[in-house]
């Protein structure tokens, strides 16, 4: 992805949390200059990869497949005790996070607002495939069975619990426009517990064409 068109996304998406009445923590909206004499005082946001993330899932696509997402706050198995994590994220409308499962995290996926999220669930089985099994799963505390890959719609307001090795993948609903999609999870790791059904990268190489207006966790070891 090139430098200027990940500046335009986030533009865009800090607007979009402005109308949703999403308030981030002021050091989102730091440039990367802002950083420099902050190392000690920001350890936790650099080691729990905490800030701004954007994925095209390698695809070369990004409105196609990928999804812009903040972490808010998040543990470090390695470094503090904090057991939980919180994102934030935009999927637009048709644009896919493709199907995959996570050996560790727990989480719940929760539409906050705008549009329709829409999610295909499958099982896996024991060397990872998709099962042709019903899937049973609980949208806010009430259980749901639902065939394999049937398209499951949270409304804002609603969220859907995902365990460990339950395949899924999601995106706004089509002529719906955006969705502030949350989640509440395990602490995240999202270099070592994500199983892409079908291989796919999850950070993106940049073709740096212009400063970059906010630092990507991705950008941390870098910049910092």
């Amino acid at each position: 992805m090139k430098r200027s068109e990940i500046n335009n996304y986030l533009e865009s998406a800090k607007q979009f949390f402005k109308r949703m009445n999403f308030l981030l923590p002021p050091w989102a909206y730091w440039n990367p200059e802002d950083w420099q004499d902050k190392r000690h005082a920001c350890s936790e946001v650099f080691s729990n990869m905490l800030g701004w993330d954007i994925t095209d899932f390698g695809s070369n696509d990004f409105l196609k497949k990928g999804l812009l997402l903040f972490t808010i706050r998040n543990g470090n198995s390695t470094k503090d005790t904090k057991p939980y994590a919180e994102k934030i994220m935009i999927a637009r409308e048709d644009q896919v996070t493709p199907m995959h499962f996570h050996w560790n995290k727990m989480e719940d996926i929760i539409n906050r607002g705008g549009c329709d999220l829409v999610l295909e669930l499958y099982n896996s089985t024991k060397d990872e495939k998709l099962s042709n099994d019903d899937v049973v799963v609980k949208i806010d505390g009430v259980q749901k069975k639902c065939k394999a890959g049937e398209k499951v719609i949270l409304t804002p307001g609603e969220s859907i619990f995902m365990p460990q090795n339950l395949y899924h993948k999601f995106y706004g609903r089509k002529g719906t426009g955006h969705v502030l999609t949350g989640e509440v999870s395990m602490v995240n790791d999202d270099s070592t517990d994500n199983r892409f059904y079908s291989p796919a990268g999850r950070f993106p190489d940049i073709i740096e064409d212009e400063k970059p207006l906010h630092l990507l966790v991705s950008d941390y070891a870098n910049y910092i």
